[in-house]
């Protein structure tokens, strides 16, 4: 019988959508969040309440950085797979968080590092971010770019957990993927992010703030296309030649291969809602940058993924879930 697989951050976006995709190929998945309150928990709520009736789904509230509630839950279960994808997220937060960030992303990392190293994980999975690149400006972004310059502390949470999970590869040859996720949007998104900040501005008849005066460009990713791509690496375990120089380790890229222009992407969630922004134009913020552009080249060599949802389509879907769910 197949093992379950353990998906951190299940009643977050990703997560949440991650679970379905897997739900729907009938692997049978524990799901795992702390359910705390960066953004309205009960969006979060809405979201597992969607999940809970489905077969092969059970869930458990836990807060990873409680290492003796984590070091039970996975001596229990003895995870095959692992996808962790649960992490205090937002670049802006953690300028006036930094705290939150090392309980949930360093503190919540290392003991799912040790769960995997010590109960018999044949892979994790594991979600980074594109702000690793900081202040590269060589476009697009690729992995072999160094990733050394963070811009926020965000940023430097994620680069350590790529260089956490590196040193456990190494040390213990634990199979290990990082993913550099950049700009995922789609229905039941966060409500800190862009697409979903404009739509709610738009539709309340707020102005839309728009950074660097608008320049800015963004590689837009569906989650559809997002989760496909997790479901395919499950099977796909990095190879462990017991070469003293190497682990089995990977890191990639998943993005839409295409940057956006955020006046565009504006121009787009006007006419799907039939109403015209108010736009408020502002300098560009501490930690952020003007453009994210994914080279996805050993994605699409090693897997298969080729992106293949227009971001119109995108955000047709985005509105109209939107609208459903909020009552628009």
């Amino acid at each position: 019988m197949a093992s379950d697989v353990l998906v951190t951050g299940a009643a977050g976006f990703i997560g949440f959508h991650v679970v379905r995709q897997l739900l729907d190929e009938g692997r049978r998945v524990i799901g795992l969040d702390s359910i705390n309150s960066y953004y309205d928990p009960a969006l979060k709520r809405a979201r597992l309440r969607t999940l809970r009736d489905q077969p092969g789904f059970s869930f458990v509230q836990i807060d990873l950085a409680h290492r003796s509630a984590t070091a039970e839950l996975f001596a229990k279960h003895r995870f095959a797979t692992v996808i962790h994808l649960a992490a205090q997220a937002g670049v802006r937060h953690s300028i006036d968080q930094p705290h939150a960030y090392v309980d949930a992303n360093l503190e919540g990392f290392i003991n799912v590092l040790e769960g995997c190293r010590r109960h018999g994980c044949r892979h994790l999975i594991y979600a980074s971010s594109s702000s690793v690149y900081g202040a590269n400006t060589q476009l697009p972004f690729s992995t072999r770019h160094r990733t050394d310059h963070p811009m926020s502390f965000y940023a430097a949470t994620k680069k350590a957990n790529e260089l956490m999970a590196h040193s456990y590869s190494h040390l213990y040859r634990l199979p290990v993927t990082g993913l550099r996720f950049f700009t995922i949007y789609g229905p039941w998104g966060r409500p800190d992010m862009a697409m979903f900040l404009f739509a709610d501005a738009i539709v309340k008849a707020r102005p839309i703030k728009l950074f660097n005066d608008g320049r800015m460009r963004r590689d837009f990713t569906y989650i559809d296309d997002v989760t496909r791509v997790v479901s395919r690496l499950i099977d796909r375990v990095p190879d462990d030649n017991r070469n003293a120089a190497n682990a089995p380790a990977k890191i990639y890229n998943v993005g839409n291969h295409r940057p956006e222009e955020l006046m565009h992407v504006v121009a787009l969630l006007e006419k799907e809602l039939g109403r015209t922004a108010a736009k408020e134009m502002l300098p560009m913020q501490p930690g952020d940058v003007p453009e994210t552009f994914a080279d996805v080249s050993d994605l699409m060599q090693d897997t298969g993924f080729s992106p293949s949802t227009p971001i119109e389509t995108g955000i047709h879907n985005f509105v109209a879930w939107y609208r459903n769910h909020y009552k628009v």
